[in-house]
């Protein structure tokens, strides 16, 4: 039986291999883990789909596979072995050791290891950390091991050792400094993914950025408030992205263009029926979109609850696959790290992204008078196949009128 990379992630065409849990000749059941992939989205593991001997692996670890390819062979027909001692003669059919001088024969079966709970982050961990991950005790749900079990584990094993006498060196023995020597990253896995994304969506779409600004000073008031609750009501904490993506949904409900996807195969532009609005997130193997779905069933504090712990999941590298699929119109929220500007690479096939940058006080004419407003650079990219430069800046529009008249906004939810 051939155990095949299947498609584990919407547009995924290769990954690289990161670990073999098996060998060849072991034995596993079904539903094991036999090896873990990591593409350009997502880290995760291809399991057994029978009980089976390990036969042939066929790519070592770091290799980069299409999908399709084969990656290992198994041979399913071979029973499970017995966990007990079977005595010379017996008709089990499984194969004696050699006959000893004295005492019965017999012959050492073992038990192919229970299979651990955890999840593939989880076990990178174990592996960065040389441990063993059958070693330490899952404190999670069923017994499943955590990413604090493993930090746990290495503390408690972790004792200072003195160093021995030889090693100590004289106060005025003079210091060597080791030769410097050139780092190298692989390119490989998430980040060559990326790379070969960024660069079919740059020379298949002609991008057009569009730069505005929004004033942010009443969505903030709105956001203070609801913080601080009523004598009758406690506080309730929405984010300021909770009220971006709310103002965004609104907006594509009316210019609809910007929730489409171009295929020029069938000659059409399909308009999206629900709004799924991928959150773009920085985590330490790069960049990932989690998404967001059906933004229009979801109150201001469900967006803000539902964007919270896809933004963890991914930064713990724990995203499944449907995390990751239905993406319709992507935001990339970089105004906390600083950004006053960007021209964006679409999410390709989307049609749209927009980015918020930094918030700042700035002074601003209103009535004729200067005052001090939070500002608020944003930008929206498009696909200029699909829409035009007078629908971007109305479709902008619409948004920053949402976001400048909170109230309106939430008139519209009702």
């Amino acid at each position: 039986m051939d155990v095949k990379l299947h498609d584990i992630g919407e547009g995924m065409h290769e990954a690289e291999i990161l670990y073999y849990f098996v060998k060849k000749g072991e034995f596993v059941k079904n539903d094991a883990p036999l090896v873990e992939v990591q593409t350009d989205k997502m880290t995760a593991e291809l399991t057994a789909p029978a009980d089976g001997v390990i036969d042939e692996i066929k790519f070592d670890v770091g290799d980069v596979i299409e999908v399709g390819t084969t990656i290992l062979t198994m041979k399913t027909e071979q029973k499970q072995p017995s966990e007990k001692r079977v005595p010379a003669g017996h008709t089990s059919g499984a194969h004696p050791e050699p006959a000893q001088s004295s005492g019965p024969r017999t012959f050492n079966l073992e038990l192919p290891p229970t299979r651990v709970k955890a999840s593939p982050h989880t076990r990178r961990i174990a592996r960065e950390q040389g441990i063993q991950i059958e070693d330490v005790r899952g404190t999670g749900k069923g017994g499943r091991i955590l990413d604090e079990d493993i930090y746990a584990y290495v503390d408690a094993k972790s004792q200072p050792q003195p160093a021995p006498e030889r090693e100590k060196v004289a106060i005025d023995e003079p210091k060597l400094e080791p030769a410097r020597q050139q780092q190298t990253i692989p390119f490989r896995g998430r980040r060559k993914q990326i790379a070969k994304k960024m660069i079919q969506s740059l020379y298949t779409a002609p991008h057009v950025t569009h730069f505005d600004e929004v004033d942010m000073t009443e969505v903030l008031k709105v956001k203070d408030q609801l913080k601080r609750g009523t004598d009758r009501r406690p506080g309730i904490q929405v984010s300021v992205a909770a009220f971006f993506i709310k103002a965004l949904q609104l907006s594509l409900k009316e210019f609809p263009i910007f929730n489409s996807k171009l295929d020029e195969e069938k000659g059409e532009i399909l308009l999206e029926s629900s709004y799924n609005i991928g959150l773009a997130t920085g985590t330490e193997e790069g960049l990932i979109v989690p998404v967001l779905k059906n933004v229009e069933n979801l109150s201001l504090v469900e967006i803000h609850n539902q964007m919270k712990a896809l933004t963890k999941k991914a930064i713990d590298n724990q995203l499944s696959g449907q995390d990751l699929r239905g993406g319709t119109f992507t935001i990339s929220n970089v105004g906390p790290m600083g950004s006053t500007g960007a021209t964006p690479i679409l999410n390709y096939p989307e049609t749209g992204l927009m980015a918020f940058h930094k918030t700042k006080q700035t002074p601003v004419v209103i009535d004729d008078e200067i005052v001090i407003r939070q500002m608020m650079n944003v930008t929206l990219t498009f696909d200029h196949r699909v829409a035009d430069g007078s629908q971007s800046v109305a479709f902008t529009n619409r948004f920053i009128d949402y976001i400048e008249n909170p109230y309106v906004m939430l008139v519209e939810l009702i």
